[in-house]
């Protein structure tokens, strides 16, 4: 029994939150909010315990893909149910079940109206996007990433603010016409390899120019998921209003999506086109981390301020990815990590505050330090954590990413260190004019400090933030075979000796 667990370790950690969202459903009583709150925090915590396994039984040494299971799904076009998780994809799906279990306690005294759909919403998401980071089969991955839009869009149609409805179409027009080119790109490489393993995908060559274009179709698709600028402009909207969970889920995780997929598709896929588009790539990430970090500083809703932040803090991500050296690479991973910690704590905070006074304007607040001593500690960590503190998970993928770029341009590295003199300046505003000062109003006056629930869900990230950012080899340790063989794959042309006719 217990190597039969082992051995489907990937499946148990989707389908058994997809399957505790389903019986949340079935047993939806909403005479007994309370009974639905403590199944969904049941499932959401079977589903978090399922998954640890895969740290503590992970070969560190090995930088290959582990947990393998699979079996054919649709033999007559060679469709599997494959997966498989390497030292990349381990630490988002435990990022992933954790953050899932965050998101049902935060909701627990707020969520009041279709409380079984809230939380079923959250637990069915999270059994989808582990598969996004488990499949192994083209077609498998493509329908774990279209699935999971499902869940987030009826979490800010129904739950979110006024103008829901136009965020909620933004949001799904944006990732689904990405996604179809990606499609799109996988159909192109099944019809030239008679497969939709992305093993398959890897070992096929083909010329520069039909490279570029895959490449491309990858990009338009997973660009949209971090987001990168341009086409970024829908996750301020999704954030301001999605509820707050919806915000921890986008920002903790969904942007993560589109960072493990470059690096599982769209770059060993098409080698030789990443390195030719690098300038490019470079270019992107580096105006998403000056010019985005510029528009959060003239934010006046705290959670557009803390989207615009993720934008510029996922540009690190993607300056890392294409640096092609070993600590830029590391460093992007200890990014997605880290900002997944601390965004979710930032959207946590800005939560808390809303659940009390009913807005997110910063002019709204002033003075909450004095009604609020430990709650403005814990929101103040996490701002300064968000700047890049030292001793915080913060500095740590910041701080690789740049010493990467310096070995490859020191003018990269420059202008990603300059900026974070920006990210300080936005920060560091909001948080002078929300909570130091005299107290603003009568609301700010009333505030109740935090409850035990609060407490709770922010000590934890507080650790975790701090625990990475003092010991990131916990994560290194993980990640760097995988790293090192994803380098090697990268520097491996996929050229053909020539080209096939009609190319």
């Amino acid at each position: 029994m217990q190597n039969y667990f082992y051995h489907h370790l990937l499946s148990f950690a989707i389908w058994l939150p997809v399957l505790a969202g389903v019986v949340v459903l079935a047993s939806a009583n909403e005479n007994k909010p309370n009974a639905t709150r403590w199944l969904a925090l049941l499932g959401g915590l079977l589903s978090f315990l399922v998954t640890i396994p895969l740290y503590t039984q992970f070969n560190f040494a090995d930088g290959g893909l582990q947990f393998q299971e699979g079996f054919s799904w649709i033999p007559a076009f060679n469709i599997n149910y494959h997966l498989g998780a390497d030292g990349l994809a381990v630490p988002l799906i435990l990022l992933t079940s954790f953050t899932t279990l965050i998101v049902i306690i935060a909701a627990w005294e707020v969520i009041e109206k279709r409380v079984a759909q809230y939380m079923a919403c959250f637990l069915i998401m999270s059994g989808l996007m582990i598969g996004v980071f488990s499949a192994l089969d083209a077609i498998l991955y493509y329908v774990f990433w279209e699935a999971m839009l499902i869940p987030m869009f009826l979490v800010i149609g129904i739950w979110g603010g006024p103008n829901r409805v136009y965020a909620t179409v933004k949001f799904f027009l944006y990732t689904l016409l990405g996604s179809l080119l990606m499609l799109v790109a996988f159909i192109y490489l099944y019809l030239n390899t008679g497969s939709f393993e992305i093993a398959d995908f890897y070992r096929f060559p083909m010329p520069l120019q039909v490279q570029i274009l895959v490449f491309l179709a990858f990009f338009v698709a997973f660009a949209v998921k971090i987001p990168m600028w341009p086409v970024h402009t829908w996750l301020p909207d999704a954030h301001v209003e999605a509820p707050t969970g919806g915000s921890v889920v986008l920002a903790a995780i969904a942007l993560k999506l589109g960072g493990y997929s470059f690096l599982r598709f769209a770059m060993p896929i098409a080698p030789d086109a990443a390195h030719h588009l690098t300038p490019y790539m470079i270019s992107l990430s580096l105006i998403a981390i000056v010019y985005i970090a510029l528009v959060a500083l003239v934010q006046k809703d705290m959670k557009k301020l803390i989207a615009y932040s993720s934008i510029s803090h996922m540009g690190f991500v993607t300056l890392g990815f294409f640096l092609f050296n070993n600590i830029g690479l590391e460093g992007a991973i200890v990014q997605m990590l880290s900002h997944g910690f601390i965004s979710a704590a930032m959207f946590l905070c800005v939560g808390v505050l809303y659940d009390r006074v009913h807005s997110r304007q910063i002019e709204a607040y002033g003075g909450v330090a004095n009604t609020m001593p430990v709650f403005a500690a814990f929101a103040v960590f996490f701002a300064m954590a968000n700047t890049g503190l030292p001793g915080t998970s913060g500095f740590v993928g910041e701080f690789m990413v740049i010493l990467g770029a310096i070995q490859i341009n020191f003018w990269y590295a420059f202008l990603a260190a300059f900026t974070l003199i920006f990210g300080a300046a936005y920060t560091l505003w909001m948080v002078k004019r929300v909570f130091y000062g005299a107290v603003a109003n009568d609301q700010v006056a009333a505030l109740n400090d935090l409850n035990k629930r609060e407490f709770f869900i922010l000590a934890t990230l507080a650790v975790l933030v701090l625990a990475l950012g003092v010991y990131p080899q916990a994560v290194t340790d993980m990640t760097n075979a995988t790293v090192n063989e994803l380098l090697t794959h990268f520097a491996q042309s996929k050229l053909p000796a020539s080209l096939p006719a009609g190319l």
